[in-house]
């Protein structure tokens, strides 16, 4: 049997991502979203931008790993500025 090591960087990654759903729903409860077209080909609402942004830094961060020898946080500062985009035009 193996177990899964959570290491200290795997909880931060996860801890995060928890504590961005808790703001992004906090966020929708203090301040209902309203569908809207940015540069994305449809009307979403901020939740689907945030779905979006995050499928995408997955794929981001993938692609460094697979394609290329530079650092993951490279990977990390393009997918946090991509989320941001995303977020405020997409």
């Amino acid at each position: 049997m193996s177990w899964m090591v959570w290491t200290l960087p795997t909880a931060i990654f996860f801890a995060a991502i928890a504590v961005l759903l808790v703001a992004m729903t906090t966020w929708e409860l203090v301040s209902p979203t309203v569908e809207r077209r940015g540069f994305l080909p449809m009307t979403t609402t901020r939740g689907d931008r945030f779905f979006i942004g995050m499928l995408s830094a997955g794929y981001i961060h993938l692609a460094v790993v697979g394609f290329t020898s530079l650092s993951l946080w490279m990977a990390l500062g393009v997918s946090v500025i991509w989320m941001l985009v995303l977020l405020r035009w997409g």
